[in-house]
């Protein structure tokens, strides 16, 4: 069991909606908003409440022509009540100590992490321990960011090489109710727009406790019909942590050329990703408890990692074959080398349990819509390929980094084609339906190279039926009703494993493809743009939770689970310089197989409650403040032991100038020093058992930290 595991609307975006294609043209007005905001978090001094207006366009014109973001009207044009966008203001507004925790604009979806900053997240949603992505689908413009058959887990999801300030918008949904999403998207999905260009370019240097400092600059330059976007990131941060640091090293850069072709839009893309750093990891409560180490201590210090990515992809989308035609196309170079150590003396007295996980390998893609309008309506049929041609994927038993022993080493090739048929009909004014099937195929090939017995090929296909019905009583209310299927894929390496690496006992396969069916009933209210609310009750059934684990070379069973839960989001705007949001998500998680009082699913949160404001006043001082807390949670299946919870209080003050601005960033306000997160397991310490002691393993908040950000616009 993984979660046991120590380790229509104005602007038409990508692969969104029912009636979107991947991507749709964007009409000039739309793309100018959207990426005007990139500036700053109020680029603008007449813009309303946490949208940024560019200098040509007047409030007014914006309230009468386009909204976008939380503010986006989505009655008559959703399919569930679990689907949203986010603008590039909103995000500019909010203040993160991390790129993963741009996650947590997904209502009740949490991001903590238990390691050091170069690692993907650890995220939490809808009853889920995703671990660092498994049953949630992220993509950046084309390009999936999920990497399946993972050296350190399955559908590792790193946003480390996303630059915040270049995203245009985000939309997530929820659910397994679309036919456009497949692989990874049991709990739902979200999808990040890069902008195309900027309405005025932005340099900003951070400086911060702990040494840290983040330098970022995006612009975008003109030329005849086309716009180059480039954007660079420079990190460097040392941590809180007394017996390690950190040494953060990140570089982002990213160029884009966008024009109109062939009666489209075009658009090319390059990006470039590379990060090192040392891992302050969970730590044994004990260990604490007996002034060994203190919340910020250590007890391997030599762990930590580097990771790389570098991606080409292209996209059109224009008018052809009587509708609307959008392809895209992608190739990634990904490497990740990861240290970690979190059992300690317990398997290898002599030396220690720390281990090496590699992962190495190229990316290659595709995706392909068509979209038709024909009188009620809206057809849209698209195919997707992708695969993965991993050179190396590695697990090595080493000691302050030095080579000891090798459990496991592999080649894998995996491959997957998807195809997906969806019809919006529109039955009357008030009455709508949505129908989706999608099919996908899958096919495993792994070389064993340090036990060939585990060698073979496999393959796994699924059939998915997704439908909704929409009805919509009054202008401001609409509600759904939303059955679907999904599915996630399991480690290509379970699929054919004979033999366990560790023991040398034998393994049992796991099925490629985990099956999932969901339901939910919602509503969606708007009233007069300033509140919006969503409401929904839904189930999640899961085939099994049977997963690879790649900390151990092997798999763990816990069988089928079912989640039941209800979600509630409230989003006001009470005038053009004050808005705030409300989101609450209860969550009721249990192993369907096992018996009552032990099927608890450890890593469920039941409550994740979010809340935030933010306010600007005419003369251009603007602040922010927000609230996440989730609830206690079990750590093992007889809810016996228990994470505490947490709760996170962040604030942002700042003053924004004609070409200037200056924000400061208050980080874990109340100096909280609850826990990122938390895990059960046996480690050893010296001197401890042989078999070890069972303990809580812990991260702790980062405690209170400032962070002062000068930015200039030109």
């Amino acid at each position: 069991m993984q979660s046991m595991n120590p380790h229509a609307t104005a602007c038409r975006l990508p692969g969104v909606y029912a009636r979107a294609a991947n991507p749709l043209p964007r009409t000039r007005l739309c793309g100018t908003l959207l990426l005007a905001m990139i500036a700053s978090p109020v680029a603008a001094q007449d813009g309303v409440a946490g949208i940024a207006v560019p200098s040509s366009l007047s409030a007014t014109e914006l309230d009468g022509v386009v909204v976008i973001g939380r503010r986006q009207n989505l009655v008559g044009e959703a399919i569930s009540a679990s689907e949203g966008s986010v603008s590039q203001a909103e995000i500019a507004a909010r203040p993160f100590l991390r790129s993963g925790d741009l996650l947590e604009f997904v209502p009740g979806l949490v991001g903590t992490q238990h390691s050091g900053s170069g690692k993907a997240n650890q995220y939490f949603l809808r009853g889920f321990n995703l671990d660092h992505g498994t049953d949630f689908a992220t993509f950046v413009d084309a390009m999936p960011v999920n990497m399946r058959t993972h050296g350190h887990g399955q559908g590792y999801t790193d946003l480390n090489f996303l630059i915040p300030e270049a995203v245009g918008e985000l939309h997530y949904r929820k659910g397994t109710y679309y036919a456009d999403v497949g692989d990874f998207s049991s709990a739902g999905s979200a999808h990040f727009l890069l902008a195309d260009r900027v309405d005025r370019g932005m340099a900003q240097l951070t400086l911060g406790e702990d040494d840290f400092l983040r330098s970022v600059v995006v612009d975008s330059v003109d030329r005849g019909d086309g716009s180059f976007l480039y954007a660079a990131e420079v990190q460097r941060y040392d941590g809180p942590w007394t017996q390690i640091e950190e040494d953060v090293y990140k570089l982002n850069l990213l160029l884009k050329y966008s024009a109109e072709l062939v009666g489209g839009r075009g658009a090319l893309t390059l990006m470039a990703y590379d990060n090192q750093w040392n891992s302050p990891d969970q730590i044994p409560q004990r260990a604490v408890a007996s002034g060994l180490i203190d919340e910020l201590g250590s007890i391997d210090t030599s762990v930590g990692g580097e990771s790389s990515r570098y991606s080409v992809s292209a996209d059109w989308s224009g008018a052809a074959f009587g509708g609307q035609f959008a392809a895209s196309a992608y190739t990634i170079d990904y490497d990740m080398d990861l240290y970690s150590n979190f059992t300690y003396l317990l398997e290898d007295p002599d030396n220690g349990d720390e281990f090496r996980q590699v992962d190495e390998r190229r990316i290659y893609g595709f995706a392909l819509s068509q979209q038709w309008d024909l009188r009620r309506s809206h057809w849209r049929v698209g195919a997707e390929g992708r695969f993965d041609d991993i050179d190396r994927v590695g697990l090595y038993r080493t000691r302050a980094r030095q080579p000891v022993s090798t459990v496991r080493e592999d080649a894998v090739q995996e491959g997957s084609l998807g195809l997906f048929v969806a019809n919006e009909f529109s039955v009357s004014d008030q009455l709508r339906t949505y129908v989706g099937l999608r099919h996908d195929r899958y096919y495993f090939d792994i070389d064993a190279r340090s036990l060939p017995i585990n060698s073979g090929r496999a393959d796994d296909n699924s059939t998915s039926l997704k439908a909704s019905l929409i009805y919509k009583p009054l202008d401001a209310l609409e509600l759904y009703a939303s059955v679907g299927e999904g599915f996630h894929s399991n480690d290509a390496r379970g699929t054919t494993i004979r033999v366990d690496p560790v023991s040398g006992a034998t393994a049992d396969t796991v099925d490629p493809l985990v099956d999932s069916e969901g339901v939910e009933f919602g509503a969606r209210l708007y009233f007069n743009e300033r509140i919006h609310a969503t409401a929904a009750l839904w189930r999640l059934d899961l085939d099994s939770e049977l997963l690879f684990v790649g900390d151990a070379g092997s798999t763990e069973a816990s069988g089928a689970s079912r989640r039941d839960g209800i979600e509630l989001g409230l989003y006001w705007f009470g005038n053009r310089w004050l808005q705030g949001d409300f989101e609450a998500s209860w969550t009721d998680a249990q192993l369907s197989d096992a018996a009552p009082g032990s099927n608890d699913i450890p890593g469920s949160i039941p409550l994740v409650l979010s809340a935030g404001i933010t306010g600007r006043l005419a003369n251009g001082w603007f602040s922010t403040l927000r609230v996440r807390h989730f609830s206690k949670y079990p750590l093992i299946e007889d809810n016996s032991v228990q994470s505490d919870g947490s709760t996170l209080v962040n604030l942002r003050v700042g003053k924004d100038w004609r070409d200037f601005g200056l924000t400061l960033d208050v980080l874990n306000l109340l100096d909280s020093d609850d826990h990122d997160i938390d895990y059960f397991y046996a480690s050893r310490l010296p001197g401890e058992p042989t078999e070890g002691v069972e303990d809580i393993h812990f991260h702790v908040f980062e405690p209170r930290s400032l962070r002062l950000s000068l930015s200039y616009r030109f």
